[in-house]
């Protein structure tokens, strides 16, 4: 059954779990475990409800918003009402991220940055490969240690913060556009040096999700770094052409 609303049919609660299960059974078909696959589809409900609480924080809660003039009175209940609704709106999409990845504990702890899962890998890859191709080509040399060098990135994070880690790497490449331009000039595929080892990784998507995570958390992406012995020339590299001058 659905619920009808104003002449539209909405899934009802047996539809949606119908869905849900449809889903589950689909992705651990395709081999993903039941708890990724768990946290994947409660990341997309949380992030729909996000949404529709940063869209309807707009216009619905500012005064004048509604056609007409029906009084100070009317226009103060319905201000509050809208209120009340998106309060509630925010605590369920928190409550819904909350059962997905858990409650958000104190950065550093090491219980509080579990070991990356495969899922939360393959999350980071899907966001930072296209933020990599906006720069440069895809390189002949790319080092086979995509999933080392992520789960190294990852594990400086929460799993709160990982849900939001694509975001993250969108602004950072946002606001540092032109300097990463110059970088992948000097150093990336396209550049004169494309066979030297301490720059190995501007061959590699992986390199925006380093240099982000050099610039947010840098002794934790080196603990992280050595934990999973990657070579240390690599972030040396990188490091220097990050800072070449312009």
């Amino acid at each position: 059954m659905s619920v009808a609303d104003g002449g539209r049919q909405w899934p009802d609660e047996v539809s949606v779990e119908n869905a849900r299960a449809t889903l589950l059974q689909l992705l651990a078909r395709a081999g993903v475990p039941s708890d990724d696959a768990r946290q994947l589809i409660g990341l997309l409900e949380a992030g729909a409800l996000a949404l529709a609480h940063e869209e309807l924080s707009g216009d619905s809660v500012r005064p004048g918003s509604t056609p007409g003039d029906k009084g100070e009175p009317y226009e103060s209940g319905r201000l509050d009402g809208a209120r009340d609704v998106l309060e509630e709106l925010g605590a369920l999409a928190e409550r819904t991220l909350v059962q997905a990845v858990g409650a958000e504990g104190e950065q550093g702890a090491a219980a509080e940055r579990p070991r990356a899962r495969r899922m939360e890998v393959e999350r980071a890859r899907v966001a930072v490969t296209p933020l990599y191709l906006s720069f440069t080509a895809v390189s002949e040399l790319d080092p086979e240690v995509t999933d080392e060098v992520l789960a190294a990135v990852l594990g400086t994070m929460s799993p709160r913060q990982r849900a939001g880690y694509a975001g993250r790497l969108t602004e950072f490449a946002a606001d540092h556009r032109a300097r990463l331009e110059r970088m992948f000039a000097g150093y990336g595929p396209d550049s004169a040096i494309t066979m030297h080892g301490r720059y190995s990784l501007l061959h590699s998507a992986t390199s925006i999700a380093v240099l982000e995570r050099l610039a947010a958390a840098p002794r934790e992406l080196r603990e992280e770094w050595d934990a999973v012995e990657l070579p240390p020339a690599w972030l040396d590299g990188l490091t220097t052409a990050w800072d070449a001058p312009a």
